[in-house]
């Protein structure tokens, strides 16, 4: 007699067990037909799972974020069985749900081209439109070995031979001759994933991963829970492709990469002046918050990231180096231990804390090529760190400080859509309970302070102390993990660490990290994708460009050119033989923000005639008053 609870704490008795789709059409039949999987104690469930024992359970429609990711486990399912319909031979191997959609790789020899992924389409859509029925079967492991050789299916084989024999061997059938190997669960049916899905492309991917086994097909999907949904997303990547920071960098001649140093930037002039606006706006915005900025090593003996802990855990992603006298060195992959080793020159007094101690540093890290991508992903990038030694009473404090200044520089930059993350204490850690406490409730207090909307991620703190994540919402909805603050209560006391407390005894500082950008490659990138290159004025890499109409008045040009760079602001002149359509068209291209053309009217009037980018309008101003008006708007926002 099992009884069921339902989320509103309702109970449902019955004699006997009871399956999912009864339990809905019970609560009801609006409920019954949107259905899709049902939750039993936390665990998702088939709605056809036969329910024996007293239960909480949640019926799961396709409003529900678990719901959605059911249709798209079927829809991969449902595209490899499309997939092997119209290519024979064609082996599956994994079929996972992905962020926006899902994707399936396949062994083939020839290679998929666009209008498969169209044919593929068509026949994913006939299935659905045929409403097949899904079956759950479990088999025995051996059988399910034999049976996936004796069909050539190798790759299936062998995820079976992998999964331990403790554990349950589920196979999904769609329709009377398509099945796989899948834990589940499943819709009762392909008609209940519906349209919204489309294929979007077609790479290469290794068997699991690894680079020493065979290069497979991945096709990637994305669907949705309704038509809506999927415009809305494919408008997104339609964006997302105009505003590639890739595209545009190129476009606006700010930086490249080459083969001989993969995931290295080399900037170009505009790029490498970008770059350093933005240093010095932050330098500023730490001067003036009391942080003093250091400079350390980039490459360190190895004992150090052993003291560290790093070697133990970043090992493998370091770059390393044996010198002719068999000492090892690493070229440093981040750089707290570096700044512990300059808190640590010089006795400390708590009078002298908190310390605020700021850098700049270049870090690298090895990166799988394959995940490389352009700005967004690199191997080598300058972190905008910052490390901050308190005592324990002073973590709340500081904790709320180092929250407003990052909330304040990303409203600066055109990012006021925040989300925070907040990480606690995971099982296995460092540090006293009682210092957790106090971490803990000072990041928490920190967040609550700001009311920007937060969530809790339960056990994912760093082993050394709690986490704030910050993530920005961009321009067309997509979000980015950018700055974090975090408490260490391990590094200082490992690298020896220490401060004179007011009874004269020695005790061990609280470390806060915090970084703002993160990397400063990667907020480039950001920055570039979020303006679509059109940066704001103060940090635009080439605020002007000046255009005579003729060489008549080319010298006019170039004293209006050296009067702004005079004042501040980044300035060309354009004195190229091109006539003056195309040289606006070539800038704006480049999204300078302003050209200032010169012609004879300006010459004798002693003006400029602006035009702003994306405009056709045109404007004539005095030069003094322009002068006086782009002095203060060239200089970044410090307040």
């Amino acid at each position: 007699m099992p009884n069921i609870i339902l989320p509103d704490g309702k109970k449902l008795n019955f004699e006997k067990k009871i399956d999912g789709l009864k339990i809905a059409g019970l609560i009801s039949s609006s409920l019954a037909k949107q259905a899709l999987v049902m939750e039993v104690d936390g665990i998702l469930k088939d709605l056809s799972h036969e329910i024996t024992k007293d239960s909480k359970v949640r019926i799961i429609t396709s409003k529900n974020k678990e719901g959605l990711e059911v249709i798209r486990h079927d829809a991969a399912h449902i595209m490899a069985m499309a997939v092997q319909q119209l290519f024979p031979g064609t082996q599956v191997t994994i079929g996972p749900v992905i962020e926006n959609g899902f994707y399936y790789d396949f062994a083939r020899r020839e290679p998929f081209t666009s209008d498969d992924l169209l044919k593929i389409e068509t026949r994913m859509s006939e299935i659905i439109d045929q409403d097949v029925k899904t079956k759950r079967e479990v088999w025995e492991r051996n059988k399910a070995i034999n049976h996936f050789k004796k069909i050539g299916e190798k790759y299936k084989a062998e995820i079976i031979e992998s999964i331990p024999d403790s554990e349950e061997l589920s196979i999904y059938h769609h329709g009377e001759t398509w099945y796989d190997l899948c834990r589940g669960p499943h819709l009762s049916s392909s008609g209940k994933i519906g349209k919204a899905f489309k294929l979007t492309k077609v790479s290469g991917a290794y068997w699991r991963g690894n680079s020493d086994n065979e290069m497979l097909q991945r096709i990637y999907g994305t669907c949705w829970s309704s038509k809506k949904e999927l415009d809305e997303y494919l408008n997104r990547l339609e964006e997302a492709e105009k505003r590639d920071h890739r595209k545009l960098g190129k476009e606006m001649d700010l930086f490249h990469f080459r083969e001989e140093s993969p995931g290295s930037v080399f900037w170009h002039q505009k790029g490498w002046n970008l770059f350093q606006k933005l240093i010095s706006y932050m330098r500023a915005k730490q001067d003036k918050a009391g942080y003093n900025e250091i400079n350390t090593p980039e490459i360190l003996d190895r004992s150090l990231w052993e003291k560290s802990g790093h070697w133990e855990k970043f090992g493998d992603n370091m770059y390393t180096s044996t010198t002719p006298d068999e000492k090892v060195f690493a070229i440093k992959p981040m750089n707290c231990p570096g700044c512990v080793q300059v808190f640590n020159q010089g006795l400390k007094s708590y009078r002298d804390l908190p310390l605020k101690m700021s850098e700049f540093g270049k870090v690298h890290r090895y990166e799988p090529s394959g995940s490389l991508h352009g700005l967004l992903r690199v191997r080598a990038f300058t972190q905008d760190d910052a490390h901050i030694f308190c005592t324990e009473d002073q973590i709340t404090q500081e904790c709320l400080s180092v929250t407003n200044l990052i909330l304040e520089i990303y409203k600066d930059l055109g990012f006021e859509n925040i989300i925070l993350k907040y990480s606690d204490r995971p099982e296995v850690r460092v540090g006293e309970d009682h210092v957790w406490d106090k971490s803990e409730k000072a990041l928490l207090k920190a967040i609550k302070e700001t009311d920007l909307e937060y969530s809790i991620n339960k056990g994912e703190g760093a082993f050394y102390g709690p986490k704030i994540e910050f993530v920005l919402r961009d321009a067309i909805g997509r979000d980015w993990q950018c700055g974090t603050l975090q408490v260490d209560l391990n590094l200082p006391g490992r690298l020896g660490a220490s401060y004179v407390d007011k009874d004269g005894s020695k005790k061990v500082p609280v470390m806060l990290h915090r970084a703002l950008f993160g990397s400063l490659e990667r907020f480039i990138g950001i920055l570039i994708e979020n303006y679509s290159g059109k940066l704001p004025f103060w940090l635009s890499p080439l605020q002007t460009m000046v255009i005579p109409i003729s060489d008549d008045f080319d010298n006019y040009a170039k004293k209006v050119n050296i009067e702004l760079r005079k004042i501040g602001v980044t300035s060309e002149v354009d004195l190229k033989n091109h006539n003056l359509n195309y040289k606006i068209r070539e800038h704006s291209l480049k999204k300078i923000p302003l050209l200032l053309i010169c012609g004879k009217k300006e010459v004798d009037s002693n003006t400029v005639t602006i035009r702003q980018l994306d405009s056709k309008k045109q404007e004539s101003m005095d030069l003094e008053k322009f002068l006086i008006k782009y002095s203060s708007l060239s200089k970044p926002p410090i307040n």
